[in-house]
């Protein structure tokens, strides 16, 4: 089998001691691709440099909203300015989103998100979309513009509003909170979705899965999330691979 990865912060601190270990570990488990979100503006133009040396890593230019607070004046300018030097390892615009957590003024993040939004469609990339207590509210946005694309990574919440994102064209990030048995809600959820709705994800170095909470998250850790998923759809794991790597491959533009 192959695995894709479509959300991990491979570039954070995490995996600093020795990154092409790291993807050797993965690449040994199975996983042949992996994509990097950008969340910050400092990082927007490392994230080229780093997957050029990682065969099958790839990344993303965004803002997320908990760096938001620290993004120049221009930042959209800058943003831009990145995607006009990317190369074909960029496939999508993200992180970004809404966070109901985040203490900012009102309307920081939405104006945030907005302006991603539009630059996502302007370059007709796919977006990599952030929502912590906010899917109803980034509804909203989204269906004001209607993005070419894109995931609502680590998804959590109920069968209604993933059906909700999935009518908009956004692919639900399955990873370790599918894990936890008292996720009730996100798994009957995850269960009940049509398959081509969903792709893999770690966000490692964060959301570890069940049983090993406390410990950093790694991609090597995806093919668990796959068998729990196979298991919570009661799908074979080989067939149900295929298909989710069918899933990322079209939102990431590799078919």
């Amino acid at each position: 089998m192959h695995l894709t990865d479509s959300h991990c912060h491979f570039d954070f601190a995490a995996f600093d001691d020795n990154r092409p270990a790291h993807w050797r570990r993965a690449q040994a488990v199975g996983v042949r691709r992996l994509v990097i979100p950008g969340v910050e503006e400092a990082r927007w133009p490392v994230l080229p440099r780093l997957c050029a040396s990682l065969p099958g890593v790839y990344y993303a230019l965004g803002l997320h909203p908990w760096w938001l607070a620290d993004a120049s004046a221009d930042w959209h300018k800058k943003l831009a300015q990145a995607l006009d030097r990317a190369d074909e390892r960029c496939v999508a615009l993200g992180e970004m989103g809404l966070d109901a957590h985040l203490d900012l003024a009102p309307g920081e993040q939405e104006d945030a998100l907005n302006a991603q939004l539009r630059l996502a469609r302007d370059r007709s990339l796919p977006v990599i979309l952030h929502s912590h207590k906010t899917h109803d509210q980034l509804l909203k946005w989204l269906r004001r513009t209607p993005p070419v694309g894109g995931v609502l990574h680590g998804f959590s919440g109920s069968l209604q509003q993933a059906e909700a994102f999935w009518k908009l064209g956004i692919h639900l990030g399955v990873g370790g909170t599918i894990t936890y048995p008292r996720a009730h809600k996100t798994r009957q959820a995850i269960a009940a979705m049509p398959v081509e709705a969903l792709v893999l994800e770690t966000d490692a170095p964060d959301m570890p899965l069940c049983g090993f909470q406390g410990q950093p998250n790694h991609p090597a850790q995806l093919p668990r999330v796959l068998s729990a998923l196979a298991e919570l759809r009661r799908q074979e794991e080989t067939t149900l691979a295929a298909q989710l790597e069918h899933n990322v491959s079209r939102l990431y533009g590799w078919v």
